[in-house]
């Protein structure tokens, strides 16, 4: 099994989030390799033409801030070399935004949490985990929810 050095962690502060961090701080801490961990912010302008006030997108990058120090704390208490990340690539889908972050940081794996969305849910959001894995240039590890 080939052993993982530069794993590229999105997260969003969610359960399956944490799980997906907690996985590949495992997995870094045995490989001796790095995680960079990555926020988007995801305003799904794709979506509609609602475009983020300059207040709201403030918010969401003080809370990508806290989102990432609190998984930088995690990493550090594993022993674990770790960065980390906020990507604001307006009207840029979750899935393209962190398929060019492990192209660009030369990533060898990424682990994702997925929400496990199905029926008109998944129809009507997508699935980010589903982007992921179809425009990722290195492998996806998807870590389930309970």
């Amino acid at each position: 099994m080939p052993l993982f050095r530069k794993i590229l962690v999105p997260i969003d502060g969610s359960d399956t989030s944490d799980k997906a961090m907690r996985t590949a701080l495992d997995m870094a801490r045995e490989a001796l390799g790095t995680v960079r961990f990555v926020h988007v912010i995801d305003d799904d302008r794709h979506l509609t033409s609602y475009e983020f006030s300059a207040d709201l997108r403030t918010y969401a990058h003080d809370n990508a801030k806290q989102l990432l120090q609190k998984a930088m704390d995690a990493a550090s208490a594993m022993g674990v070399n770790a960065e980390s990340h906020v990507v604001d690539k307006p009207r840029q889908r979750l899935g393209e935004s962190v398929a060019d972050e492990a192209a660009v940081w030369g990533a060898d794996l990424v682990v994702l949490g997925t929400h496990g969305r199905r029926g008109l849910g998944r129809m009507l959001l997508g699935s980010g985990a589903e982007q992921v894995i179809r425009l990722s240039p290195v492998p996806v590890l998807v870590v389930r929810g309970d």
